[in-house]
């Protein structure tokens, strides 16, 4: 039985307001005019916010987005830059943001208003990692024997169809620029199901930093305590 639920996702940035406005108009979102830091769509769940950050992107990104487009010339407008075009073998094209971190746009006839078709992990071992998730917020896993990679499906509040682990040969080096958050009743299941906690809800931070098995970092928000009189 699920120990969580999506909630959310976050994305760290070096200029906030560029990339509040390209992921905006990437994933067909909208940032409040009294909060520019965050990106609202029709349900609280395609909430995405926008972290300024001090250190600039290192390394290739461990999570990506794939978006879905009208075409790749779209999301080079809006100051993306190609760095695989889609070829016979590969109908998706790679991309980078305008600070150097990876997407991948999917060209469709027909665009949904909410762009994100998925959000994707690099995994030392997809099939476990995407078990782990499977079993901490629900869904479905999927898995083609043709290729390599796993994704959960189904997965209840997810605001987007799939949630895909693929492999990669490098290990997790540095903190990821894009992370979730989830909603739990209880921190102590999560932890059980082996997550490791990074950093407890204290005075500065209203939740708890927690890692999955293969350190990718996820925040755990808890119901609110009540006021004891």
């Amino acid at each position: 039985m699920a120990v969580a639920r999506f909630k959310d996702l976050c994305v760290d940035v070096n200029c906030l307001s560029a990339m509040t406005e390209f992921w905006g108009q990437a994933l067909g979102l909208t940032a409040p005019a009294d909060n520019p830091s965050v990106l609202v769509g029709d349900t609280p769940e395609k909430t995405v916010w926008i972290n300024q950050v001090a250190e600039p992107r290192t390394v290739k990104q461990r999570v990506h987005l794939d978006v879905h487009t009208g075409a790749i010339a779209d999301l080079e407008r809006l100051g993306a830059t190609v760095q695989r075009p889609i070829t016979d073998e590969q109908h998706w094209a790679v991309l980078e943001d305008p600070e150097g971190g990876e997407l991948c746009g999917f060209v469709r006839d027909g665009v949904p208003a909410y762009r994100l078709m998925e959000l994707v992990v690099d995994s030392a071992d997809p099939e476990a990692q995407a078990r782990w998730w499977a079993g901490v917020v629900g869904g479905d896993l999927g898995h083609d024997d043709a290729n390599p990679w796993y994704w959960l499906e189904n997965v209840p509040g997810l605001p987007f169809p799939y949630w895909v682990f693929v492999p990669v040969p490098e290990p997790k080096t540095v903190k990821n620029r894009i992370h979730w958050d989830v909603t739990a009743a209880d921190l102590d299941p999560v932890l059980a199901a082996g997550a490791t906690l990074l950093r407890p809800k204290d005075d500065e931070i209203g939740w708890h930093v927690c890692a999955d098995p293969e350190g990718n970092e996820f925040c755990v928000f808890l119901p609110p305590t009540p006021i004891q009189e």
